[in-house]
């Protein structure tokens, strides 16, 4: 009986990891009760291959404690020679009739949000992606100060589909 486990075990793993090819980079980080409006998450991606192109995507996790229907935040990439490339994104994170968005069973939810396609990291060096939530209440000029409901941000490269 343990050895039958075990090997349903190692078909599950080897299946589990042959569903996942594309992956280049995936890393999350959690976030403990609230993401503040000035705490940066930042993902420091090393030794990508230069000679190939990547899809970038935001990986967000919510509960229901997230009171919205829409995610802004705000992205950055710090090139290795200096460059920076910044750009404010906004994603559904439920459907119109209040339905979450995305995968997962019970309260915690997966989003795969796209952020680039065919991207191609010519310089060599090391790279840094900044996230933060830029969220605010309609009518209203100041930052959410502490967003409640986003458990965890990550950061993922698949190579791009040819």
């Amino acid at each position: 009986m343990n050895r039958l486990f075990l090997w349903m075990l190692v078909i599950a793993a080897i299946g589990f990891v042959s569903c996942d090819s594309k992956r280049v980079y995936d890393e999350y980080h959690s976030i403990s009760t609230a993401w503040n409006k000035d705490s940066v998450v930042a993902f420091k991606l090393q030794n990508i291959a230069p000679e190939k192109e990547y899809d970038l995507f935001i990986n967000v996790r919510n509960n229901n404690e997230f009171a919205f229907s829409n995610l802004f935040l705000i992205a950055e990439i710090q090139f290795p020679q200096g460059k920076v490339i910044t750009d404010t994104l906004e994603y559904e994170m439920a459907a119109p009739g209040g339905e979450w968005l995305g995968t997962g069973f019970g309260s915690v939810k997966e989003n795969k949000l796209w952020y680039k396609e065919q991207v191609i990291f010519e310089e060599p060096g090391e790279y840094v992606v900044f996230l933060k939530h830029a969220m605010r209440k309609n009518n209203s000029e100041q930052g959410i100060e502490n967003l409640e409901g986003i458990t965890e941000i990550g950061f993922r490269i698949e190579e791009a589909p040819k």
